[in-house]
């Protein structure tokens, strides 16, 4: 008798048990939903602060040759505001990528066979995003890792790119030895997928590989829409091989027809673990707008325990240390590589171009807790977060109505 009470008390408080837990599943559901309602509903004042921006449809080339866009004779049709295309935190939130990509929250997503996109501004000026824009930083070495030597070569009969790669220089010291054992891994990016490997030349800082590499079923429209990624790295045989440095080369600025050589500085790899974003910067002094538009970030520091973040972008207009403005980009769920193809508009006096900043900020939301900070970037003419940064903002005023595209490294708090 004892033992059947025993059994239906414990039934009785396992049946309670799971209920509570049902009930708090059910709670804690609500409560991210609603918090992600809460993000992205639209301020009645933010609204009214600043201009929609127009996002021309990716164009599908009928080649895959990266080209100017000429501008468009007739005005765009106004976009539906239903669910998908609705105005969030002051701008139009419009789901037709920048960059080719069919789903904006899809992490690493490019324009494949040559698709642009244009950013149309309303003086009419036009800027192709494409893959340069996508992969090369016009930044400054931060320091020397030395150097690479190759040449290319297209075979038009056989449509075959040929590549091949000589020898390196200078290269920086990995090992205890005071040596490296460098080997180069070639990338037609985005064709991430099809990877090449020279051999690794043991013990030494000036390598010569002397190696060559044959591309085939390249039509030269296609590969003019390639990105050549070479990547120098130390092989370790018991760790992870190191990085030394990297070089892009857009073929679409390649003379092929003659046999070019090149000798190219490699680009160090990132010290900082914070990642990098794109964005582009335009400002009409006809009516003193002020564009901001965050195409991507790549390489995100992980800031969940799954390896991920859920990362979003808070951007501030300043006057000196005021804070005037602010906007917010919908959160992009698990992902270190988002693509956020969001346009920000600001109403700034041409006389107050220069006093204004932009602080940007890549933020990783959390549910419970206190959002955290990935990095941020300060884009202004006279005080930026970097020489990198600084840059952007004149070219940005030296060059009215024209869409400056540029990569940025991430500062950490």
């Amino acid at each position: 008798m004892v033992s059947v009470l025993v059994i239906g008390c414990l039934a009785t408080l396992g049946a309670i048990v799971t209920v509570l837990l049902l009930f708090a599943g059910g709670y804690l559901w609500w409560r991210h939903k609603r918090s992600q309602l809460q993000f992205i509903e639209p301020n009645d004042d933010e609204e009214n602060a600043s201009e929609v921006v127009r996002l021309q449809q990716p164009v599908a080339a009928t080649t895959d040759l990266v080209q100017e866009t000429p501008p468009p004779q007739q005005n765009l049709s106004p976009l539906p505001t239903n669910n998908i295309n609705r105005k969030l935190n002051g701008f139009l939130n419009i789901k037709s990528p920048l960059i080719g990509s069919s789903n904006p929250k899809t992490p690493g997503g490019t324009a494949e066979g040559g698709n642009v996109a244009t950013v149309s501004n309303q003086a009419g000026d036009n800027r192709s995003i494409s893959m340069i824009d996508m992969y090369i930083d016009n930044t400054d070495p931060i320091e020397n890792v030395g150097q690479i030597h190759f040449s290319l070569e297209y075979d038009f009969q056989n449509s075959t790119l040929i590549l091949k790669i000589i020898q390196g220089k200078e290269l920086p010291a990995k090992d205890l030895s005071g040596t490296s054992d460098p080997y180069v891994r070639v990338t037609l990016l985005p064709d991430k997928k099809h990877r090449l490997e020279t051999k690794i030349k043991r013990r030494t800082l000036n390598p010569r590989w002397n190696e060559t590499f044959y591309f085939e079923g390249f039509p030269i429209q296609k590969l003019q829409s390639r990105v050549l990624h070479l990547h120098v790295f130390d092989y370790d045989r018991f760790s992870r091989d190191d990085s030394i440095g990297e070089v892009f080369m857009p073929l679409c600025q390649v003379d092929f027809t003659g046999k070019p050589a090149f000798w190219k500085a490699l680009k160090p790899p990132a010290k900082d673990k914070c990642g990098e974003l794109l964005a582009s910067l335009c400002y009409q002094p006809s009516n003193s707008i002020l564009t901001l538009s965050l195409i991507k970030a790549r390489n995100l520091k992980a800031k969940d325990i799954n390896g991920k973040s859920d990362p979003y972008v808070k951007v501030w207009l300043q006057f000196g240390e005021k804070r005037v403005d602010k906007r917010k980009t919908p959160i992009f769920k698990c992902t270190l590589n988002p693509i956020f193809n969001e346009a920000f508009s600001f109403s700034v006096p041409w006389e107050k171009i220069r006093e204004c900043s932009l602080d940007i900020m890549v933020m990783d939301f959390d549910n419970i807790g206190r959002n955290e900070l990935i990095g941020r970037i300060l884009l202004a003419g006279k005080n930026g977060s970097g020489a990198s940064e600084t840059k952007h903002w004149q070219d940005m005023i030296s060059k009215p109505r024209q869409t400056i595209v540029q990569w940025h490294r991430l500062k950490p708090e």
